[in-house]
């Protein structure tokens, strides 16, 4: 007990010297000018920065000091609650206003933009940047274009993000303003993951994350950097350099007090532990995104933070809660909410939300609102733009490159005339070398970008064939319900399992990075899974997986995953009557290099030969067709303890 009383009384002792020694970095009144400025002179404080500042201002009498802190109160308490920054822009405007003072009205302006875009006005905070324009100086605009990037961006219109983007970073090179440099960097960085370019994306976040090392501050923007590289790297599956930056922005997050950004961090984080399969962490990280969302009244980071659980529960199964908290967080996106980004992302996990609950009707309207949204959103306009911007901004940095060495060549003593001449020649034969060597790059670039898009376009047809076979399997189960005849309700259910069958061979081309061959394993075990459920079999039959490493080409995988379904579908019809339980083992192996055998057996009640060779079904007549189509020969075994069927075919090299 006197132990933790201790300890109490030393962490209060700690907080008191921390908060003293801080508030004497911020504000010194015998000194001139008398305010430390955070995030620009200093850094070094804690999260009680802002009552600090609070505290401070009744002391200020210099009127330009007084309506710097105000706008950093304003500017900051933005990271925290909203409406406490949004008055706090409007006193510092009145202020301005009563002053004369046009350039510190401008400089308010922006912030309070700053402040409306996050509460969702983004028409008013549009018009407050443009007012700001003409009222800041060349050194402000920066920090504005970077605003207006955010407006444009929530809005989904990526393409004109990505040029108040490059014109940030055009003016951090004229002005040379490392903040400004790493700034459009960083949001670069964002916009290439938002089109899943995440390659590039990272190379602009690194950039920027060194850019603001370099410039010794560690601030707000700084967090977002850091949290921006993360999602880049979550995109490239590189999950562990993925936690290493979420943890470091988390850390900058804690120590200011930056909700924004924390609510940022836990939502990536909810997707990074899901993809890791760690669903107790996973939930971990939603309660904190949705507190910190919560804190801040902030409905875009709460929608975000719904969102991301949905899909959280939809790999974990629990579609009904899925669908509460997808609709949830499509309920906070009112007609005010413009990100399109976010907005397919939830149509998208609610149509797979209502698929797995079997909602066949809503799964296709959520679908159908998905796809046309993603329409929107990842236009080949604004993909052409940002690539054009990127691409403009190397070259003009280049050419500033060579006008730098041209200026001093200029500057030489006239008795270096003819080194000069010799540089300038040798110069000359090098930029040939370099034009071929930049020609020869830029052709090889030209075909890589060709390829990604083939491949990309490639994918978006296996992703339309996915999503129009779905269609015609929610159709099929609609018509279903409405038949009295269970004969013609099974036939259909029959026909949906076949089409559910291709439609899952197109979702993984799609899916997964090699779009020339279709993982079997993976493939088996969904496809069991849905047939299972189709049958409402999960709880009496189980199915065995013994899948070897074999990947197959789309024109055998599509028969060989028909043939297992018309097995499968045999199995559960005629070898556990009466509601038995039973067991089927699904196997597929290499017996050398291009045999592959394949194996069905269930341990249900059998079939002798005869009966078998008697049956003349619609199925039996697919099976035997598929095979002939793969050239492959197809055996079974009958016994009392069940019937195993045995398929041998040769493998085509995908």
């Amino acid at each position: 007990m006197e132990r933790a009383i201790l300890k109490l009384i030393m962490t209060l002792l700690l907080s008191f010297v921390n908060n003293t020694i801080s508030y004497g970095q911020i504000f010194d009144f015998d000194r001139e000018p008398p305010y430390n400025q955070i995030f620009v002179d200093t850094d070094n404080f804690g999260i009680s920065y802002l009552d600090e500042l609070e505290e401070g201002l009744s002391s200020i009498t210099n009127d330009t000091i007084k309506l710097k802190v105000i706008n950093d109160l304003a500017y900051y308490w933005h990271t925290r609650n909203l409406n406490t920054a949004l008055e706090f822009s409007k006193k510092g405007i009145l202020l301005a206003e009563r002053l004369g003072n046009t350039q510190w009205e401008g400089r308010l302006l922006v912030t309070q933009g700053a402040i409306l875009l996050r509460m969702e006005n983004l028409n008013v905070a549009e018009q407050q940047l443009e007012a700001a324009k003409t009222k800041v100086i060349k050194e402000d605009l920066p920090f504005l274009n970077t605003q207006l990037g955010y407006v444009f961006e929530r809005r989904g219109d990526l393409g004109k993000a990505a040029d108040y983007a490059m014109e940030t970073l055009r003016l951090g090179e004229a002005l040379n303003d490392k903040w400004a440099q790493a700034q459009g960097y960083s949001d670069l960085s964002n916009l290439f993951w938002k089109q899943s370019k995440f390659k590039i994306g990272l190379k602009n976040g690194l950039t920027s994350v060194n850019l603001f090392k370099e410039r010794g501050i560690t601030d707000l923007d700084y967090g977002f950097a850091l949290y921006v590289v993360g999602n880049n790297y979550l995109g490239l599956e590189d999950y562990t350099s993925a936690l290493k930056y979420y943890e470091q922005s988390i850390v900058i997050g804690q120590r200011y007090g930056f909700y924004n950004n924390l609510a940022d961090v836990y939502i990536s984080l909810i997707d990074l532990y899901s993809f890791l399969g760690k669903f107790n962490k996973g939930e971990q990280a939603t309660s904190s995104a949705i507190k910190y969302s919560q804190l801040l009244d902030n409905q875009f980071l709460l929608m975000r933070s719904w969102l991301s659980q949905g899909k959280l529960q939809n790999l974990q199964g629990k579609y009904i809660s899925a669908i509460e908290s997808l609709e949830q967080c499509l309920s906070i996106a009112t007609d005010e909410f413009g990100d399109v980004f976010y907005l397919s992302q939830a149509y998208e996990a609610l149509g797979k939300a209502h698929a797995g609950n079997h909602n066949y009707q809503e799964a296709y309207s959520a679908f159908e609102e998905y796809d046309k949204l993603e329409k929107e959103i990842f236009t080949a306009e604004a993909d052409q733009r940002i690539s054009l911007l990127q691409t403009q901004f190397e070259v003009a940095q280049k050419e500033n490159t060579i006008q730098l060495q041209e200026t001093k060549l200029k500057q030489q003593n006239t008795r270096q005339v003819f080194m000069v001449i010799t540089i300038a020649l040798s110069m000359m034969f090098l930029g040939f070398g370099y034009m071929a060597i930049k020609a020869n790059r830029k052709k090889n670039k030209k075909l890589q970008e060709q390829n990604k898009e083939k491949e990309y376009l490639i994918k978006e047809v296996h992703h339309r064939v996915k999503n129009n076979l779905e269609i015609v399997s929610s159709l099929l189960a609609l018509q279903a319900s409405h038949l009295e005849n269970s004969k013609l309700t099974f036939s259909l259910q029959e026909i949906q399992n076949r089409v559910y069958s291709m439609s899952m061979i197109h979702q993984r081309l799609y899916q997964d990075r090699n779009i020339a061959a279709i993982d079997m394993g993976d493939y088996f075990s969904d496809l069991g899974t849905h047939v299972l459920e189709s049958f409402g079999a999960e709880e009496r039959i189980n199915i065995n997986y013994k899948i070897q490493n074999i990947s197959l080409d789309m024109d055998t995988a599509v028969p060989i995953g028909l043939i297992v379904n018309e097995l499968l579908t045999n199995s559960f019809k005629y070898a556990f009557p009466n509601n038995m339980n039973g067991t089927i083992g699904l196997f597929m192996q290499l017996e050398n290099t291009r045999l592959i055998v394949l194996q069905v057996a269930d341990n249900g009640v059998g079939q002798s030969k005869e009966e078998h060779e008697k049956t003349k079904g619609f199925g039996k007549q697919l099976i035997d067709l598929l095979v002939q189509q793969l050239g492959g020969k197809l055996t079974y075994e009958h016994t009392n303890n069940g019937t195993k069927a045995i398929l041998k075919f040769s493998r085509i090299q995908p």
